[in-house]
């Protein structure tokens, strides 16, 4: 059996598994920047799985105002060994620096498909079962809230159809067309 036959699962299961707790963490930090429920049962559950690491790094990474620089830093060291892990499986060499900005740039859009599909999902939501209670859909208008807040007072209800997660979703893909691929040029370089 062929060393490269078992890269491919490799690569798969090292992605899977740090991307799922990277998204946890996310999670959690967006949760907590937008004060949601904190006894919702679904943000308990991801405090318990990324409470521990984190415990230990609050000790030496103090937070900023609401930022909570321990799970940044935690988000972006585990991008950087999932990254590490995945061209060396690869055959392929990386330098620090662009490892480092390769991070920022997974993490980045990490965050703009959240945004983008939590709002999608309200909008659609507020279609299919508007005024229901779920604890996901809690969380999902506490993280929403604030943009499509802010875009209300730029588009208003018109004729009884709300409109302004369309601003957002714009906004968003914007961000990533003008954001992502300058950060992802500039990998290339310093590598």
């Amino acid at each position: 059996m062929s060393s490269d036959f078992l890269v491919n699962p490799a690569v798969f299961l090292i992605d899977t598994l740090f991307s799922l707790y990277i998204f946890a963490l996310l999670l959690r930090f967006l949760f907590q920047w937008v004060d949601a429920d904190y006894y919702n049962p679904i943000s308990q559950f991801l405090i318990k799985i990324t409470h521990p690491p984190l415990r230990v790094l609050r000790r030496f990474i103090p937070s900023i105002g609401r930022v909570d620089t321990a799970s940044l830093v935690f988000m972006l060291g585990l991008q950087m060994l999932s990254g590490y892990l995945i061209f060396v499986l690869q055959g392929t060499s990386i330098a620090f620096p662009a490892l480092s900005l390769w991070a920022v740039v997974q993490l980045l859009d990490l965050l703009f498909n959240v945004y983008f599909f939590a709002i999608i999902i309200r909008a659609v939501l507020s279609w299919v079962s508007p005024g229901s209670y779920n604890p996901a859909v809690s969380l999902l208008y506490s993280l929403t809230e604030p943009l499509l807040r802010f875009s209300r007072r730029l588009l208003p209800p018109m004729g009884g159809i709300d409109l302004s997660p369309l601003i957002p979703l714009i906004g968003i893909q914007l961000a990533k067309m003008l954001v992502l691929p300058p950060l992802q040029q500039l990998t290339t370089l310093l590598n």
